[in-house]
């Protein structure tokens, strides 16, 4: 996914007043100077305030449709579409009336069908230079590439895909539901690589719900309520693992700066049960930024702060996180990784460190198609069968569900 993306937040000082707004901007020496912008590290020097031991916000931003990020991810968006029964052709059974077919995304009655037509989602596009991270929650992804490989995914799946070199890929969101509303709520997360592995080939990796770990954590304030949380990346410590449950995420892509343990690298999302108080561990390496994005709940107070709900905070290295829950149930998205400091040029769906890569993107592109396109639709739906499962271009068949499914065929 794509289209609409601003871009703003990347590498561009610039960029902040108008993405950060009036936020409260600090200094760290391990903290990019202009958090919001992903660049070489800067600083201004230590603060010259005192630090409580429970200060742990550096700095508030509130969240709209996209997410600004911190050095090494470019940005994040959260989709949550109410999405209606289905129709035959797997796309909502309702009227058109009032959307603008191909770029709907002003969410009329409480669902965009994006750049789709009679299915909702993002037909063919192509990609280079960085890696998508998409944690589906709720509802269903089909995949396609240009490498033949095809996927459908959800429920508390993940799919991490380096686009590496250049690939080409479809997300379209079937509503198999014919008589029940087909929610759908996802996050795509966008990670950069380094310089040195933006041309490496394109690759996907499976996560499934089922091997994601699952940490219950008890409430520091006595009662029975707690939080959970499910690791996507990294290791978490500090709650007890749920029965079943893997240890351990399964690993990255191989080319991934996540697959480097000097990145520090972890994604969580957090469930807090109402008066939930925790205490987050810092990061391993000082040198590993974390923001936390509150999308759900009342609030919560943060350290020494209140975070108000679609806001996000970026903590400060070395510092416990407390967290308060208030009234109601919350939910937050973590991202942490040790920044690469390097240069972001970008241009619509290709992420790469100067002007000169960008156009050779295009160039190539043009003449190559990233290996063409060997499906008979711009976004291929993969059936009624809803079992989970992903085809890859090197043969293997990976599923979920003890219903076989009809194996996608490019022609």
């Amino acid at each position: 996914m794509w289209p609409g993306w601003s871009g703003r937040p990347l590498g561009s000082e610039a960029s902040v007043a108008s993405s950060f707004g009036e936020g409260r901007r600090v200094s760290h020496p391990r903290v990019p100077r202009v958090l919001w912008c992903l660049g070489p590290l800067g600083c201004d020097g230590l603060y010259a305030e005192a630090v409580s031991e429970f200060d742990c916000v550096l700095q508030t931003v509130s969240l709209g449709q996209q997410w600004p990020t911190v050095d090494p991810f470019l940005f994040c968006v959260h989709h949550d579409d109410a999405y209606p029964p289905g129709n035959e052709q797997y796309g909502p059974d309702a009227s058109r009336a009032g959307r603008r077919i191909g770029q709907d995304f002003a969410g009329k009655d409480g669902w965009n069908l994006y750049h789709g037509d009679a299915v909702a989602g993002f037909p063919r596009h192509p990609h280079r230079g960085f890696e998508t991270v998409t944690f589906v929650r709720k509802g269903l992804v089909d995949h396609a590439d240009s490498l033949g490989a095809a996927a459908r995914f959800g429920r508390g799946d993940v799919q991490w895909m380096t686009a590496g070199g250049g690939v080409v890929h479809s997300e379209m969101f079937p509503l198999l539901e014919r008589l029940a509303p087909n929610p759908l709520e996802l996050f795509q997360i966008w990670l950069n690589l380094p310089a040195a592995d933006k041309m490496v080939p394109a690759y996907f990796t499976m996560l499934w719900a089922d091997q994601l770990p699952r940490y219950r954590v008890p409430n520091e304030g006595g009662t029975p309520a707690a939080a959970t949380v499910t690791v996507l990346a990294g290791a978490f410590a500090g709650g007890e693992l749920e029965a079943g449950c893997p240890p351990r995420a399964p690993s990255p892509p191989p080319d991934s700066w996540a697959a480097r343990p000097q990145a520090d690298l972890a994604i969580w999302h957090l469930q807090l049960d109402a008066g939930t108080q925790i205490t987050l561990a810092p990061p391993v390496s000082d040198q590993a930024v974390r923001t936390v994005y509150l999308f759900e709940g009342d609030g919560l107070q943060l350290g020494t702060q209140d975070l108000a709900n679609m806001h996000a905070a970026v903590l400060r290295p070395g510092v416990p996180a407390r967290m308060v829950c208030g009234r109601r149930p919350a939910e937050l998205l973590m991202l942490q990784g040790v920044p690469l400091g390097e240069p972001v040029v970008h241009h619509g769906p290709f992420v790469m460190n100067d002007r000169a890569g960008i156009e050779a993107a295009f160039a190539d592109y043009q003449r190559t198609g990233f290996g063409g396109w060997p499906w008979p639709e711009d976004g291929p739906v993969h059936g009624a069968d809803p079992t989970r499962f992903a085809c890859h271009a090197d043969g293997r068949l990976e599923r979920r569900s003890r219903t076989s499914p009809a194996r996608p065929v490019a022609p």
